[in-house]
């Protein structure tokens, strides 16, 4: 069986190294290489859609964060600073990621929540960490929150919760309440850095309906996920964390559902998953419920992979370009002017750039909250817009490129949030 696995992660490393190539053409960060500590706050980094963290097997072939340029949290740490690679589920909604995070760093059961458990026909509780993330995580010890894609979703979620809490879950639960929707723990964070996050959906969702696939994909993912997730892989090569639908089995057991009945649920609530909140009605109601609190840093980086022609006016790829997910690179910046129908978001060509997967105007900044450009000083309680980098999604987590930058890149970022005042 070991010698299966094995195989079984050297083959899936090679699809994504074909599936993910390009080449690293995005500059560093404005800080600068001398780093003065005002904090040194953990980092805890957050996967996106499909992701992984260090806990998965795949991770040790090919690390989500570093990817071919190496594991960037050995890397990182090597350079004196604290890191960590969170798996959260890589198909859950941002509202059960937010829950799985919040039980990784503090080490307790994962509560999905009473009314939200009940409103989406699942498990009010999920897996238990024996043991947090790391040690000490308070208002003394703060926390530096990272993420790439929807992984920017996931954090921003948890973040709100931590600060605001929910009054649903408060007032509609049976008994103890989960610390995360209580409230009041902003403390406990000191920044949030996203990175490729489609703030505010993507384009690329009217593609899969112009090709009529986005059901067909969801089945097909839903039917995936719950072979594999009663397989022997299940908690070792891949993990989807899903067993609050009794879709999957929880590493180690065999507690899922019978495979029919399952899916018919999971499938009858694709609404509390990553595909339903990357829509534009999905994203609108996630930005509806969120607000940025005062006291945090927030950070965004967007990525544009594309040129427009002076004489054409024509949006394109430019030649290094992921090969792969160049022609969605090249529809996004083609597509006619449209106005999706549940929220009225227009998409222009203002939304033509792109990083091959998303629209790099979406990626700069939740247009619900408030954003200013970043001149070399961060402000709290808005968003801090850095300069849009050069490259498509897959380069910002360093997939087939240059090692260097890459490095640099985070090093840059890790520097200068620890320069941040306590």
């Amino acid at each position: 069986m070991k010698k299966l696995r094995n195989i079984t992660v050297l083959l899936l490393s090679a699809i994504v190294l074909f599936s993910c190539f390009s080449v690293n053409l995005y500059e560093a960060s404005a800080a600068e290489t001398n780093t003065v500590y005002n904090n040194k706050y953990p980092m805890i980094f957050v996967h996106g859609y499909n992701g992984w963290g260090s806990n998965e097997d795949i991770d040790r072939a090919i690390p989500y964060w570093g990817a071919t340029t190496g594991d960037l949290m050995k890397y990182l740490r090597s350079e004196g600073y604290e890191c960590y690679s969170a798996s959260v589920g890589p198909i859950s909604s941002a509202w059960d990621r937010a829950c799985e995070l919040f039980a990784q760093l503090t080490g307790t059961r994962v509560d999905y929540g009473q009314v939200h458990s009940k409103e989406h026909n699942h498990k009010r509780y999920g897996r238990a960490y024996t043991e947090p993330l790391f040690e000490g995580w308070s208002s003394t010890k703060k926390i530096h929150l990272i993420g790439h894609s929807f992984g920017g979703t996931t954090v921003r979620m948890l973040t709100y919760l931590m600060t605001y809490g929910c009054s649903e879950e408060v007032k509609g639960t049976s008994g103890n309440v989960s610390p995360l929707f209580t409230g009041g723990k902003e403390s406990y964070i000191e920044s949030v850095t996203t990175i490729c996050t489609p703030h505010n959906s993507a384009s690329t969702y009217r593609f899969t309906q112009d090709l009529k696939i986005y059901e067909p994909v969801e089945i097909l993912s839903a039917i995936y996920v719950a072979v594999m997730g009663r397989s022997p892989l299940n908690g070792n090569l891949v993990d989807f964390h899903l067993e609050q639908f009794g879709i999957t089995n929880t590493p180690g057991t065999f507690d899922s559902d019978t495979f029919v009945k399952s899916l018919v649920n999971f499938i009858n609530n694709s609404d509390d998953g990553c595909m339903y909140d990357l829509t534009p009605e999905g994203m609108a109601k996630i930005n509806g419920m969120i607000k940025i609190s005062p006291h945090i840093y927030y950070y965004s980086y967007a990525f544009d992979t594309t040129e427009t022609g002076k004489i054409t006016g024509l949006t394109w790829p430019i030649i290094t370009t992921n090969p792969i997910i160049a022609p969605i690179s090249y529809w996004i910046g083609h597509h006619r002017t449209f106005t999706d129908e549940t929220t009225g978001q227009v998409y222009d060509e203002k939304w033509h750039a792109n990083d091959a997967l998303c629209n790099t105007e979406s990626e700069t900044y939740p247009f619900t909250e408030a954003h200013r450009n970043y001149d070399g000083k961060a402000v709290s309680g808005v968003w801090n817009v850095m300069p849009v980098q050069r490259g498509d999604h897959g380069t910002a987590i360093g997939l087939l490129a240059d090692k260097r930058t890459t490095r640099k890149f985070y090093l840059n970022l890790a520097q200068m949030l620890t320069k941040l005042e306590k």
